[in-house]
């Protein structure tokens, strides 16, 4: 997971994430939004499929890249894990209050 998390700290990465989110791009369509080399975006792309953060699909000779939401579930239950007792702890105390003003 440590991994995953570092491969979206980056910049570019992130940047290349959010365009992916809600649609499939093609890898030179990806590369026009940043002035960098399309190898520099392509090693880029290597990371985020590596991490399984998002997935490739071939036709012809053209990659096409979309997201992978699933490979975004552990680092959400990581952070979830954050927020799980804190929230059971408000339901807790904002039932205690209604109890005493009854």
């Amino acid at each position: 997971m440590l991994q995953k998390i570092q491969a979206i700290s980056d910049p570019t990465r992130f940047a290349i994430l959010e365009l992916v989110r809600d649609r499939e791009l093609p890898a030179g369509e990806i590369a026009g939004h940043f002035s960098m080399s399309r190898p520099a975006i392509s090693q880029h792309l290597r990371v985020l499929k590596e991490n399984e953060l998002i997935r490739e699909r071939r036709e012809g000779t053209r990659r096409f890249y979309r997201i992978r939401s699933e490979g975004f579930r552990d680092i959400q239950k990581f952070l979830e894990s954050f927020w799980a007792p804190r929230l059971d702890k408000l339901k807790e105390l904002t039932e205690q209050a209604e109890r005493e003003k009854k």
